[in-house]
This record gives structure tokens, C-alpha cells and sequence, in this order.
């Protein structure tokens, strides 16, 4: 049964990854968008270890990212993959990626290399071991995944999410993204979505209303609500959020 479950979340990875791949083109068309990535096609062989080890434990509740920061999963292949949270905490063993041809040269592809720590998926993860106990109870309670894979930067190499694309261009890749996540959804048996941040709680909820819907604070270093009382509101939010351990 686990066995299976984790080829068939491998496979619908894989899918998306091909289809959203052919749709890069399109992306690069809009003004301001200059560089596309996609992390589940160069950083395959380690977004698989992240399934691999961690997609087939158990979990109901799924926490549902937005789309890769250039520091953390374009790096790691894994959602909120700050390198030494990667190699130290998930596991993750190192393979040689190669850059993609589209990678911004402000925002090299060094894999679980890099130095520079992702400071939203240090917190996330750091998080999720402390609530939990261990990494193994935090997988039999959540599983992560980033509604779309793709890394978009602007010129200057400024990270571009989804909700600023206009929708003629986005949205035939988000449809794609949503057939991911429906996937995912009935793959897992997951019950439960908390998306991390309201874009990603207003998403599931027109793919999967049926199921119980919510959101946690974005631990971004970027939003107020992270960093107040040096980060104990944060805890505090995305505790109350997750399945009791």
C-alpha cells in the first residue's frame, strides 16, 4: 500500500512537471517575467528522495505551498527546501544537478551547496521537528507540497508568484497545478488542506471545497505577521492549524 501510494504521488509529480515544463514559452512572453525554472525537472532525483522518504506515512493533512523561492526548493527540489534544512533534518543526500538553460545568473542553481539558507523554509521545517518531536512523527501527521512547481524571477531576479501574472497567462498553468493537487488529494486520502497563506487556502477551496479548508501564516521573513514577538505569534498561529501530535 505505501509502495503505492508513493509511485503514484512520483508519477503525478512527474506529470506535472512535463506539462507545466511546456508551458515555460508562454510565461516568458509577459513583460515581466525573464526567468523560468522548473525545480521538478532539474532537481528531480531529489524532489524524489523527498517522496520517497516522506509521502508514504501516513499523513491526512496536507499543507499546500504557493510556488518555489529561489533559495530554498529551486535549490532542493523539496517545498521550503532550505539546503541544510534539506540534507540535516529531511534527509535529502546530495546529487550533481545542472543548471537549467533558463537560470537567472543572479540566482545560480548550486543545489544542497548553496550557503544561503532560505529563511522561511528554517523556520518552517525547524517548526515542524519541534511541534512533532521528531521528522518521522511530522510526516505521519502532514505531508508539504507547493501548488506550482515553477521558479519565476523578473530581470533584476526578484521572485514573481502567481497572483502577479495576469490571468490569460497563469491561469491554463494553475489549472494544471489544481489537477496536481486533486491528485495528491486522492492519492493520500487527505482530509484536511492548510494552505500556507491565504492564496493557497483560496486555491484548494475551489478544487477541493468538499474537504476542510484552512490557513496558516506564511513564515516569510517578507510578512509582519512572521516576525512579530520575534516569531511566538507565528508558532502560536500555525500550531493551532496543524493535527494535534
Amino acid at each position: 500500500m505505501v509502495e503505492t501510494i508513493v509511485q503514484e504521488l512520483l508519477n503525478a509529480a512527474k506529470l506535472l512537471s512535463e506539462k507545466c515544463t511546456r508551458q515555460i514559452p508562454t510565461l516568458l512572453k509577459h513583460k515581466d517575467v525573464a526567468h523560468v525554472t522548473n525545480p521538478l525537472d532539474y532537481a528531480w532525483e531529489l524532489h524524489e528522495q523527498f517522496i520517497r522518504k516522506w509521502g508514504g506515512c501516513g499523513a491526512k493533512t496536507l499543507l499546500l505551498g504557493m510556488n518555489p523561492g529561489p533559495y530554498g526548493m529551486a535549490q532542493t527540489g523539496v517545498p521550503f527546501g532550505a539546503t541544510k534544512m534539506a540534507t540535516d533534518v529531511l534527509g535529502i543526500e546530495a546529487v550533481e544537478l545542472k543548471s537549467p538553460s533558463g537560470a537567472h545568473p543572479k540566482r545560480p542553481i548550486q543545489g544542497l551547496a548553496m550557503e544561503r539558507q532560505e529563511v522561511s523554509g528554517t523556520r518552517f521545517w525547524t517548526f515542524m521537528v519541534e511541534h512533532y518531536g521528531s521528522i518521522e512523527s511530522t510526516f505521519s501527521n502532514i505531508f508539504v507540497v507547493n501548488h506550482c512547481p515553477l521558479l519565476i524571477l523578473g530581470e533584476t531576479g526578484r521572485n514573481i508568484t502567481p497572483v502577479d501574472i495576469p490571468k490569460s497567462i497563469i491561469n491554463p498553468i494553475l489549472n494544471l497545478c489544481d489537477q496536481h493537487l486533486k491528485s495528491v488529494v486522492d492519492i493520500m486520502g487527505i482530509e484536511r488542506i492548510v494552505g500556507v497563506g491565504n492564496y493557497a487556502k483560496k486555491r484548494a477551496k475551489t478544487i477541493v471545497p468538499e474537504l476542510d479548508i484552512d490557513a496558516m501564516w506564511h513564515p516569510s521573513p517578507a510578512s509582519p505577521l512572521a516576525n512579530r514577538n520575534g516569531g511566538a505569534d507565528w508558532r502560536a498561529n500555525v500550531a493551532s492549524k496543524l493535527p494535534v501530535p
